[in-house]
């Protein structure tokens, strides 16, 4: 994986800032599949990475859900989305985020960026608020195995959605890994289609 600062044919430079979640790297497949589609298109990548607050399991479902979390979302993206203004000015830029990521749909709406949201929290009104707000097209991907997962409410909001049935939090179904791996190869060509159809129309 190697960050790139290319300009998309035509001129027109291309990003994307690359949100980890809580314990989910942006080294991890859905990320890492992500990054090499924008890589693949040309577009220069910004990666997040951080350490989140080490709590017990009703504390991380307290923090998850709390103001205090979002903040310090959005103000790890609004740094990467200043390094890649500061690199690359005026660049097309998307967000890619997963689960703890999607925290910064208030970011997306606020900005007016489109994005791409890896098993967001949809049980999380304020997330669901958020993505409600955005002008700016995204892609929801989900399995129907996540509880965080709501696809009614994903089809709501957005018409790209993705959703695998019964996939997990971490896109892993029970049963052989092919199963898994298929559905890693479904949220693939999910992103790569959104790039190319909305977020960087090609010809």
């Amino acid at each position: 994986m190697t960050d790139t600062s290319d300009s998309a044919p035509g001129g027109v430079s291309r990003a994307a800032v690359l949100v980890p979640g809580r314990r989910y790297p942006v080294e991890s497949p859905l990320l890492y599949f992500a990054q090499e589609a924008v890589e693949v298109r040309d577009g220069y990548v910004e990666p997040v990475r951080w350490t989140a607050p080490e709590l017990d399991q009703a504390g991380t479902r307290a923090w998850l859900t709390s103001a205090e979390s979002e903040a310090w979302v959005c103000g790890q993206v609004s740094d990467a989305l200043a390094r890649v203004e500061k690199s690359l000015p005026g660049a097309a830029t998307v967000l890619v985020g997963k689960s703890l990521g999607t925290r910064a749909a208030s970011v997306a709406a606020d900005r007016g960026l489109p994005a791409i949201w890896l098993t967001p929290l949809l049980h999380t009104p304020r997330v669901v608020a958020e993505l409600g707000r955005s002008e700016a097209p995204f892609l929801l991907v989900g399995g129907t195995a996540d509880e965080a997962w709501n696809g009614a409410e994903a089809r709501r909001l957005t018409p790209h959605v993705a959703e695998i049935p019964g996939a997990d939090h971490g896109m892993l179904l029970p049963g052989p890994l092919a199963a898994s791996l298929a559905a890693h190869a479904i949220v693939a060509t999910a992103i790569e289609h959104f790039l190319d159809t909305v977020v960087w129309l090609t010809t």
